[in-house]
């Protein structure tokens, strides 16, 4: 307990922003250097994958509940959780469903990919080859997991801005004609347009991935069980794009984005989060922008895309129905 109340002391930044901010940036780092340590030392790989998804989680939640702490600790909040959550009064504390909605969007997402990612690399005798260089170097190792620090860190920045939003940025802001009694009690429980389409798009970006990944999956337990002899996958969503499961991971965080940053820039959250003006907005816009381009800047130029397409040239490349499914079929954006 007193190791939380040095942890509110230190981030009690005047900023909204930075009071979650900053700790859950740090929580991720400090996730990854744990795991880091013992990795390194088995030079082993097992867990990374599973960490990251474990950060995503821990990340998230403690943007959730950190404002909810900290009214605690300042005594805003007297009763326990569910009174935090059943507080009337703007300016208490408690959570909206956008809050709630995005955060349990990412946790979903984290669970299923972290299960599956696990899952996988067990049934590969805990190795990956993406790591065949880079296991036996401490340092290279390290540097991994603290990619995967900055890739969750900046790939939850539109949750977190969400979070991050006192209660009151969540008054109806195009109500007219209400007495100054009512708009308290006016929380904005009405979607806008980017809340539905950011959704719609997080949903399909989902199930693109996961139905992208279930068939990867079958296709390599009958290969195990000797019903084809098929060395690379063409039929179902991969005969639309060469790396399905890339197009929908792309896709559900540009989503969360859209979601996100409808609300972000509107008036009353640029005030609850200490911002305004043309600059403010540009800020957050950016800020949701950068989980989506993140993502695509990974898989397209560094660990996703490259590493793959590298690894099936040389073994297949000289094969013409390699050639023909290559030239066939685009490299991300699928075509019906």
């Amino acid at each position: 307990m007193a190791l939380l109340q040095i942890l509110l002391r230190t981030t009690a930044f005047r900023n909204p922003l930075l009071r979650t901010l900053v700790p859950t940036v740090a929580l991720a780092y400090g996730i990854q250097s744990a795991v880091a340590v013992p990795s390194i030392a088995a030079q082993t790989e097992r867990f990374y994958d599973l960490s990251g998804s474990l950060t995503y989680l821990s990340c998230t939640a403690a943007s959730l509940f950190l404002p909810y702490l900290r009214a605690k600790a300042a005594g805003a909040v007297t009763g326990g959780l569910r009174e935090y959550l059943s507080a009337p009064a703007p300016g208490q504390g408690g959570w909206f469903w956008r809050q709630m909605v995005l955060s349990a969007a990412v946790g979903v997402w984290a669970i299923r990919l972290g299960s599956f990612l696990f899952k996988r690399i067990t049934d590969d005798n805990g190795t990956d080859s993406r790591f065949d260089n880079i296991r036996t170097s401490p340092p290279t190792f390290l540097v991994a997991f603290f990619a995967q620090a900055t890739w969750v860190s900046l790939c939850t920045l539109p949750v977190i801005l969400i979070n991050s939003l006192p209660r009151t940025a969540f008054a109806v802001t195009h109500l007219t004609n209400v007495t100054p009694s009512f708009i308290p009690q006016a929380i904005a429980a009405k979607p806008y347009w980017t809340d539905v389409l950011g959704l719609a798009i997080f949903l399909f970006g989902l199930t693109f991935e996961v139905v992208a990944d279930r068939q990867k999956s079958q296709w390599s337990k009958e290969k195990r069980e000797k019903k084809h002899s098929e060395e690379f996958l063409t039929k179902g969503l991969w005969s639309k794009s060469r790396h399905p499961n890339y197009f929908g991971e792309i896709t559900l965080w540009s989503g969360i984005a859209v979601a996100a940053g409808g609300l972000l820039v509107r008036n009353s959250a640029q005030v609850g989060l200490g911002l305004g003006g043309l600059g403010g907005k540009v800020l957050v816009a950016g800020m949701c922008a950068a989980s989506p381009a993140f993502v695509a800047f990974l898989l397209l130029k560094v660990s996703g895309i490259p590493l793959s397409e590298t690894k099936y040239d040389k073994r297949y490349g000289e094969r013409e129905d390699y050639k023909r499914w290559k030239e066939n079929t685009p490299m991300l954006m699928p075509k019906f």
